[in-house]
């Protein structure tokens, strides 16, 4: 069986300003949605699963459905502010969405294979979906999921904060502990995140940190709806609040529900955090062309 490959484009862009998800970067247009496309077709995956917000579906798939037509199945799944909820009420300040397991759990019913997930506005590179795609159809169970390592300092925007799941790996390349942190930045000649505190703490350029690229079993959603319950029961009230990928992840190793095998990469990642990142994705995109790693027009 073929995996799926389900891309998380529901963001609101807040700090972007824009619908960063279909923005053109490419040579001939495209997208950084659509590099991550092509290299997972390339790599084996069978199916695309886009998570989008309803209220920008059509702009959204008058883009890509005549570019993947006859290349690859496409599914979409929207991610609504009371999918999941149960009896929960939602407060009247909510505005954003859950947060990014939120947003793998509102694909519960529409992936029953192994399945990759990454973010709409990230750069991943081939050699990421090449890995994931090995492990998916060889090692991919119940017991097992993965996550694509990156090294820290080839993943900070030059232009502003990001946030990154800091990752703790064991001797035999297994995620131990994975902390989100939602502030890191380049401060003089360090790496360093700050905590809800305004502490200021250092980190190594060399340190493993996840891209959102994860890999997963199907076993995954009934995980991220039993604790996105416990979730809302504790945060329901903070409007801020979100239920990120790796609390599913670092409860399902602390639970000892299972492993998470790091699959290292020395891939310089890049993407559009802020605006002022768009003319490097361009012109990173442009020097991968002329070197022949991709082909002026990907869908020619």
């Amino acid at each position: 069986m073929q995996p799926t490959l389900l891309i998380l484009a529901a963001g609101m862009a807040s700090r972007y300003g824009s619908l960063k998800q279909i923005q053109q970067f490419g040579p001939s247009g495209e997208t950084i949605i659509d590099y991550s496309i092509y290299d997972a077709i390339s790599a084996g995956f069978g199916k695309i699963v886009f998570i989008i917000r309803e209220n920008f579906a059509a702009e959204f798939k008058e883009i890509f459905e005549p570019k993947l037509k006859g290349r690859v199945e496409v599914d979409y799944v929207f991610q609504e502010m009371d999918a999941f909820v149960g009896s929960h009420t939602i407060p009247a300040d909510r505005t954003k969405p859950w947060g990014t397991a939120h947003a793998i759990l509102c694909a519960k019913n529409a992936i029953n294979e192994p399945f990759a997930v990454i973010n709409a506005d990230d750069f991943y590179g081939t050699d990421s979906f090449v890995k994931m795609a090995a492990f998916l159809k060889n090692d991919c169970k119940p017991d097992v999921y993965s996550v694509v390592g990156y090294e820290l300092g080839k993943t900070i925007s030059e232009h502003g904060s990001v946030s990154r799941g800091v990752c703790e790996v064991g001797a035999t390349q297994n995620l131990t502990a994975i902390n989100e942190r939602t502030k890191i930045y380049k401060d003089g000649d360090q790496i360093v995140y700050e905590d809800a505190d305004g502490g200021k703490h250092p980190l190594s350029a060399n340190t493993p940190v996840s891209m959102n690229f994860w890999g997963f079993h199907p076993s995954v959603f009934q995980l991220s709806q039993d604790l996105f319950t416990e979730f809302l029961d504790k945060n329901i009230s903070n409007p801020k609040s979100e239920f990120f990928i790796p609390i599913v992840a670092d409860e399902f190793i602390r639970r000892g529900k299972g492993e998470v095998k790091v699959l290292p990469t020395s891939a310089k990642w890049f993407g559009v955090t802020y605006k002022e990142d768009a003319p490097g994705v361009q012109a990173s995109l442009s020097e991968l062309v002329k070197k022949g790693e991709y082909p002026d027009n990907l869908w020619k």
